[in-house]
């Protein structure tokens, strides 16, 4: 596949960063244009950005410069089809519709219009068929262009833990405490003297987007919606003095009877992009997304958090619960899996299908007005 040109939006933040370290070196695509807010714009990249992750600077994403967070002014043929978003919600509310507007594809790290019914809430391994919620947005009709969201950091990972549960055995309802990293508040994030050596029982909509959020991922696609899973979800989250990684402690009641042993062979079976890509995985998907670790002590942020390179979840603990049915601990990467890596892989889902190719689409856009004429 011929790597595409990309766009960064908020290409100076935290998930902003992390967009970069992922799509360097990507086999599909290629950072050709970076934006930020006003105070930043027209400034080399290394001027305005406090790189702060652990992989060096590219020195060729160092020397460019940024560029307005605005699709409007740029030269014809120089703004990039595919964007990368990575802004706060209130800004993201505003841009991301102008960038679609402008035909652009904009997967969005925001939760600005994830619950908005014809833009899709996509984690690829729970429900990519959703992605076809896109051709009924406005954008796309008139211009090509259209809005992809990933979800909430927690939400994602513990869609993932559900999805091969939900399946086989159907979930009634479920109680989730989470255990959050402070990268999860962005850069500076938290203050270290609020956060040392303390619990934060309190995240501003936190609670509310990994309820809501959930309920449309798990649920299904009918015509141009999506029903919301019929399930009860309770969620309590915390803040807490870890870099990277994000914990759930899970309690569910499933609507069958299952085993300890089938809801391990459900997570162990749960490979649905294998062979999505000419019998091959998608670049950034890992090869088992849903990993058990059977130590009594796992997961652990430290130890667990990179397995399949950031990408996957990790489940552990799988035990009795007496309140509901069963309990277990979900562990994900917040800023890879649970932000700039879930867009990269929905990017690539989206190549994989089709929807990145705007000849492609111009031919049915044509051919689907002429056939509204005659």
């Amino acid at each position: 596949m011929e790597r595409r040109r990309v766009g960064i939006l908020g290409a100076t933040g935290m998930v902003g960063q992390r967009f970069i370290q992922l799509l360097h070196h990507h086999p599909w695509f290629e950072i050709a244009w970076l934006a930020a807010s006003d105070r930043s714009a027209g400034k080399r990249f290394d001027e305005a950005c406090r790189w702060k992750l652990d992989t060096p600077l590219p020195a060729g994403i160092a020397a460019m410069t940024l560029m307005p967070n605005v699709p409007e002014g740029m030269p014809s043929g120089e703004l990039p089809k595919i964007i990368f978003a990575a802004l706060d919600s209130a800004i993201a509310y505003e841009l991301e519709p102008k960038f679609a507007a402008a035909g652009c594809a904009v997967i969005s790290n925001s939760s600005a219009f994830r619950m908005t019914a014809d833009v899709p809430l996509v984690v690829p391994e729970v429900n990519a068929d959703h992605l076809e919620l896109l051709e009924s947005q406005v954008w796309r009709k008139d211009a090509g262009g259209y809005i992809v969201t990933n979800p909430n950091c927690c939400a994602i990972g513990l869609s993932m833990a559900l999805a091969p549960l939900a399946q086989r055995f159907g979930i009634e309802s479920l109680f989730v405490s989470t255990m959050q990293a402070v990268s999860g508040a962005g850069y500076p994030g938290v203050a270290s003297l609020d956060i040392l050596g303390n619990v934060i029982p309190f995240i501003q909509n936190e609670e509310e987007k990994l309820q809501e959020e959930c309920g449309k991922l798990l649920g299904t696609l009918v015509g141009d919606r999506v029903a919301l899973a019929p399930m009860k979800l309770s969620a309590h989250c915390n803040r807490v003095a870890v870099e990277d990684g994000h914990t759930e402690c899970v309690s569910i009641k499933l609507k069958r009877p299952a085993t300890y042993e089938q809801i391990l062979n459900a997570w162990a079976d749960f490979q649905p992009l294998a062979g999505i890509h000419e019998g091959k995985p998608l670049p950034s998907a890992p090869d088992q997304p849903v990993e058990y670790a059977g130590e009594m002590d796992r997961p652990q942020p430290r130890l667990d958090r990179m397995r399949g390179n950031g990408m996957a979840a990790t489940v552990g603990r799988l035990r009795p619960c007496n309140l509901l049915d069963w309990k277990f601990v979900v562990l994900s990467h917040n800023t890879i899996r649970g932000a700039a890596g879930a867009a990269v892989l929905n990017a690539e889902l989206l190549a994989m299908l089709g929807k990145l190719d705007w000849k492609k689409w111009t031919a049915s856009a044509h051919k689907h007005v002429t056939a509204a004429l005659v």
